[in-house]
Order: structure tokens, then C-alpha cells, then sequence
């Protein structure tokens, strides 16, 4: 059986509230550090995985190599007070209830990164969905090297239109008494899960060995962070025998797959906001390089309101974004301006009603049937393309793995 995704050693924190516990993905919520700090009130001195990870709202603020050492001790404090609970050599089936009163399913596992490939053009079996930026990976790489546990928010989709592998899976266990179930934190709805172990696991790990196509899986969510992991694992697996790199705990990353054609899959733009800007300026350059008859609709956005439209040109979406990205950074260095990436409308908008420079551009949404083929196609889709359910839908951290 080829190995695409496997189970693992699965750890599940266990006597503590689970509440606290799980907290959303680390980039989420960039722009709004009063998020975070209300997440840090609620949570207190509980055990959480906000102490294992750091938010990219304060990445700016804290030296990497403060950050490492910071979450390395919290792990291995974690794990010296005997905090997990070991699912052995198993999967997790996860039913989470997002927002729109949509249930999303997945299946937590192990991807082996040496069927992983993020470089554009590769033909592995599992891709990249967006272009990765190398500038990104050092901070996410150093975190890494030194951590004991790794804790996912990178969700892998499969493109399985009749849904054979994880609907069926999730009918048979959704009766069973689940491992976890309870409401999420800050609005980030319901969730459950199901151990899958023994057999079950087995026959698991081989129908998604057996995927149609030589295209198993798109990294849907978490590129950069799933990048680093195998750029480390490059560098580690130069030391060590064949024998040694065949089951070693850092081939491996944990993460959640889950079928495109899910129900409570539900693709969102993911908005530009750019601070600091030349309005003016910038608008004349967009209208001069970017706007065609027939093209993509961008709306404007200035002063907390919608203030037009952009029909930007592009043979495909990613095309369409590449062109807008372009003349963003290149306003962004030209003016010392910053752009950053944000998933909520309503607060993209709301950031513009603070600052006369400020401008956010609300983007059209990729087309799940687009999602393979593009990858097929065009190897990536520009960063931050598109997004997996709203903010607040995003994956919550939870399980956990031994990578040392």
C-alpha cells in the first residue's frame, strides 16, 4: 500500500476543559489583537494550546527565538504532567459545525511528507494549494526544530465528488460515544470526535491510498506551515539511514483531511487590506493596470463603506489575483504601506473606517470545482487566494503528535 495518510499516535488532552483547550489557528485574527487578548483572559491559568502556539498578531513583537524556547517548555511541561491521553496508531474522525448551521467532516491523520511537495510544477501526490513565500518559513521552521509536539491547523482535501471515504466513515461512528464534544471557544461553533483504530484505521489509510489520479490531496489550509515541516524533514533526513527515515516521527506532519465536495467545505475570499496607503495614487494605478471590460469584480472599499468597483483583468482567478497582488506590494514598498489578508467582510470594512489611508478590496470567491483542476493546471494559486469558511470557521487546535 502506497502511504499517503496514515494514522498515528494521537495525543487528546484529557481532565481539563476542553473549552480553554482549543483556540483557533495561530493566523487568524492578524489585525485584531483584541481577539487574541480576550482569548487569553478566557483561557487564564487552564492548560491551552494557546501556550503551544503564538499568534501571527504578535509575531512582530516577540523575537522567534523567544517564541521557540516559550512554547518548547510549555510541551514538554505539558507532557511531563501527564496532560494527554495516547490514541495509538489511530485516526480521528471530526464532525464540526460551523457557521450557517453547516456540519463539516473530516478525518485527522498523518500526511508522510515524502509524498508532499509545495514547489510549483511537482507532480507529487499531495500539493501545495498556494504559492509558498520562503520569507515565511524560518519563524514557522525555528518554532518547529525545537518543539516536542506539533499541534495542526492544516487541513488537506481530497476530491472525492461521491464521497466514499469520509462521509460513509463518519455515518458509522456518529452513534458511538464520541472522544471529545463540546462548543468551541469565541464563537467557533460545535465539535466531536471519534477514535478510529484497528481495522477500521487500516482500511482507512488504504482508501486514501487509492484515490483516483496521481493528485491525492491539496493543501487546503496551513501551506506554510505543512512547507516547513517538510523543509525540516529535507534537512533531518540527510543524517540518517534508510532504515532510520522509513518511520521516523518527523517524516510525518498531522493533519485533517477532509473531502472539497463536503457540505460545510465552503470557500471565502480572503479580503486585501492595505494600511498606510496613498489612496489616490494607488486607485489611478489600479484603474491604469488592472481595470478591463468583462474582468473579475473587485469591490472598493474606503471610509467603512463601499465606495466601487474594480473589473480586473485575468484569464483565471489566479491570474486575477496575481495582477491585483502585484500592484498592492508594489504600493506597499513604494509607500511604506502594509497590506495584510483578512476573512471577514464586516471587519475588513470596519478597518477603513479608522484611517483615511486605509483601503480594502473585497475579493470574488474561487469555485470549488476550480480547486484540483487549477493545481493540475497551474501548479499554485497566488497566497491567500481563498479560504475554508469564515474566520471563526477555521480550524481550532486540538490534537496533538510527538515529533522528537
Amino acid at each position: 500500500m502506497e502511504r499517503i495518510f496514515l494514522p498515528g499516535d494521537i495525543l487528546v488532552p484529557q481532565g481539563i476543559s476542553m473549552e480553554k483547550w482549543s483556540v483557533i489557528a495561530c493566523d487568524q485574527f492578524t489585525s485584531q489583537p483584541e481577539y487574541w487578548q480576550e482569548v487569553r483572559d478566557r483561557v487564564g491559568d487552564s492548560p491551552s494550546a494557546l501556550n503551544l502556539i503564538m499568534p501571527e498578531a504578535f509575531l512582530n513583537d516577540i523575537p522567534a527565538l523567544d517564541v521557540a524556547q516559550r512554547t518548547a517548555e510549555a510541551m514538554d511541561d505539558y507532557l511531563n504532567r501527564g496532560l494527554f491521553r495516547v490514541l495509538k496508531d489511530s485516526f480521528v474522525c471530526v464532525e464540526r459545525q460551523v457557521a450557517g448551521g453547516f456540519v463539516r467532516r473530516g478525518v485527522v491523520g498523518c500526511v508522510d511528507l515524502e509524498k508532499y511537495d509545495f514547489t510549483p510544477g511537482s507532480d507529487a501526490p499531495i500539493r501545495a494549494s498556494e504559492r509558498t513565500v520562503a520569507e515565511r518559513l524560518p519563524a514557522r521552521m525555528l518554532i518547529r526544530r525545537g518543539a516536542s509536539l506539533e499541534l495542526p491547523h492544516v487541513i488537506v482535501l481530497i476530491n472525492d465528488r461521491e464521497d466514499p471515504v469520509i462521509r460513509p466513515l463518519w455515518r458509522e461512528l456518529k452513534d458511538e460515544t464520541p472522544i471529545y464534544d463540546f462548543d468551541l471557544m469565541a464563537g467557533g461553533g460545535h465539535i466531536r470526535g471519534w477514535q478510529v483504530s484497528g481495522p477500521r484505521a487500516q482500511a482507512l489509510a488504504e482508501q486514501f491510498a487509492a484515490l483516483p489520479g496521481g493528485l491525492k490531496m491539496v493543501v487546503g489550509d496551513g501551506n506554510h506551515s505543512l512547507a516547513a515541516a517538510k523543509e525540516l524533514w529535507n534537512r533531518l533526513r540527510m543524517d540518517l539511514t534508510e532504515e532510520e527515515r522509513e518511520n521516523h516521527p518527523a517524516r510525518f506532519a498531522l493533519c485533517e483531511a477532509e473531502s472539497v465536495w463536503d457540505e460545510g467545505v465552503i470557500f471565502h475570499p480572503i479580503h486585501r487590506v492595505i494600511f498606510g496607503a496613498e489612496p489616490r495614487i494607488l486607485l489611478e494605478i489600479m484603474e491604469k493596470k488592472l481595470q478591463v471590460e468583462g474582468g473579475r469584480q473587485v469591490k472598493i472599499v474606503s471610509g467603512g463603506r463601499i465606495a466601487g468597483t474594480l473589473s480586473v483583468r485575468g484569464k483565471s482567478f489566479g491570474t486575477m489575483v496575481d495582477a491585483l497582488q502585484d500592484v498592492l506590494e508594489e504600493h506597499e514598498n513604494d509607500y511604506d504601506a502594509m497590506v495584510d489578508y483578512v476573512h471577514d467582510s464586516a471587519a475588513a470594512i470596519a478597518m477603513t473606517a479608522r484611517d483615511e489611508n486605509t483601503l480594502a478590496f473585497l475579493m470574488p470567491t474561487v469555485k470549488k470545482e476550480d480547486l484540483f483542476d487549477t493545481v493540475l493546471r497551474d501548479g499554485v494559486f497566488p497566497k491567500k487566494s481563498f479560504s475554508i469558511g469564515t474566520a471563526r470557521d477555521k480550524r481550532y487546535y486540538l490534537e496533538c503528535r510527538k515529533i522528537k
